[in-house]
């Protein structure tokens, strides 16, 4: 189906937000409750000693399932189950943490869909239960494979929650959170409830009090979140009790399910893949995005071409192909200056990746770049969504990606990196983002940072959106600090 650019950013987010939370939460695993207001870091750490940024099974089992349906195959197809059991089997011979009810199942499974039922079916005639939040942690992707079709996800989520959880409980988790991802997609709305119809009439009632009664109690309270209701209601629990006024909901809902204890990870992946459906990709802090990564050697920036590639966006499929993009045909695109106020950061067209100075060692990218086109030796590069149209409806986070961006170069520069900021022709974004990092950082009026920013470029026409949006920013910033 055609999607528009805000629902684009949120397919993207889905896999970006469940990595996000699985990563921030994954220092936290197996810790009591932390007290409201705590600060919660994607620290790494924790019983498995990861690294900072690094998923866990979580986002593992999910990827998948995500490259499943970005090569176009059914979900429903068991030849392509069989595929994603092989690959889950083959991942969690070495994985560090598989969890207890997995490792158990797919220790003992042959690489097919049928085998694996039939494991989890014995599993669950021999312990007596089989609801453990294993498959629900890993469903955010099965929305993006029928946006168009809401029936069929609610099967497909169902299928791939039996293949390893036999007990009802968790194939209606699954469905009830894929339709809501899928709501989230194509509306930019939270609403757990659009997928109640989907059950079967029996389960209905039991399912809306066990909502409710997520909406009125904190994650804290669900003691039980390796069981997959209470993962549900924790994850939801953290959505609902946060105030969701603009994009930095999301952080703050994830810091949310973080602080609720227990089993961190997974409550705030499950939450992370529907918050990254409202809110989109470029919601997802830039602090954050710079270290995702995990198996199978995947980064942030890779989790976002893959939700776009499975949500059949074709923008998002040449991305993820194509090794370069020319800007040739813009005209000159070699523009590559100083910064007026700081000499840690080059300003640049597309054209600059050709000629880096040796001491820059960061890129922050505003426009589409290909996978080659960054020099290797750049080991810190940020890519930014923020299209360069005065349509506010292809910027719905406009303010956070802005004030998100100045703040990724600050925080760059405060280790000590010399940073190349850029867009294809230095001409509006390049301008306009260079202009408010001297303005938020570095304590330039916002008129004046402008001003001196475009004098020193050869070309630069900002756009209306981007002035605005800055001069909105500036002068917020200098009243706070007035």
């Amino acid at each position: 189906m055609n999607l528009t650019a805000a629902q684009k950013d949120r397919a993207a987010g889905v896999l970006l937000g469940m990595a996000g939370g699985d990563a921030l939460g994954a220092g936290y695993e197996f810790g009591p409750p932390l007290p409201d207001g705590t600060a919660v870091h994607m620290a790494g750490g924790g019983g498995f000693n990861w690294a900072p940024g690094e998923w866990t099974d979580d986002t593992s089992m999910a990827v998948p399932i995500a490259r499943s349906i970005a090569a176009g195959l059914d979900l429903r197809d068991d030849a392509v189950l069989d595929g994603i059991v092989a690959a889950w089997v083959d991942w969690a011979a070495t994985a560090p943490d598989v969890g207890i009810q997995l490792r158990a199942i797919l220790s003992r499974t042959e690489p097919t869909a049928s085998a694996a039922r039939l494991v989890a079916q014995a599993h669950h005639n021999r312990t007596g239960r089989s609801a453990g939040n294993g498959s629900l942690m890993r469903t955010a992707p099965v929305a993006l494979a029928y946006l168009d079709d809401r029936v069929a996800l609610a099967d497909a989520a169902r299928m791939l929650s039996d293949l390893t959880h036999y007990e009802a409980d968790a194939g209606d988790a699954c469905v009830l959170w894929s339709l809501a991802i899928r709501h989230a997609v194509l509306e930019g709305e939270l609403d757990v409830r659009v997928g109640l119809g989907a059950l079967p009439a029996e389960r209905r009632e039991l399912w809306a009090t066990r909502i409710a009664e997520a909406e009125t109690a904190e994650p804290r309270d669900f003691e039980r979140n390796g069981w997959v209701v209470q993962a549900l209601q924790a994850a939801w629990s953290a959505i609902r009790t946060t105030p969701a006024t603009d994009a930095t909901h999301l952080r703050l809902a994830l810091d949310a399910a973080v602080r609720g204890g227990r089993d961190t990870d997974t409550v705030a992946a499950i939450a992370g893949g529907l918050l990254g459906a409202r809110w989109g990709a470029s919601a997802v802090p830039a602090k954050w995005r710079r270290i995702l990564h995990g198996w199978p050697g995947l980064t942030g920036a890779d989790l976002v071409r893959l939700g776009g590639q499975a949500c059949g966006d074709p923008g998002a499929a040449t991305d993820a192909s194509k090794g370069w993009f020319d800007y040739a045909h813009f005209g000159d695109v070699s523009t590559l200056v100083r910064h007026p106020h700081d000499d840690g950061v080059w300003l640049g067209a597309a054209g600059a990746l050709d000629t880096l100075p040796a001491e820059v060692d960061a890129v922050v990218s505003m426009c589409r770049v290909g996978t080659a086109q960054v020099p290797a030796r750049i080991r810190h590069h940020l890519e930014v969504r923020l299209i360069d149209n005065n349509d506010p409806a292809q910027n719905p986070n406009l303010d956070f990606v802005l004030a998100d961006t100045v703040a990724a170069i600050a925080a760059l520069r405060a280790e000590g990196r010399t940073v190349l900021l850029h867009c294809a022709q230095a001409q509006s974004r390049t301008p306009s983002v260079a202009a408010l990092y001297a303005a938020l950082h570095l304590g330039i009026p916002i008129e004046r940072a402008l001003a001196e920013v475009t004098a020193a470029l050869p070309a630069p026409a900002p756009k209306r959106f981007l002035l605005e949006a800055i001069a909105r920013l500036g002068a917020a910033a200098e009243a706070a600090a007035a």
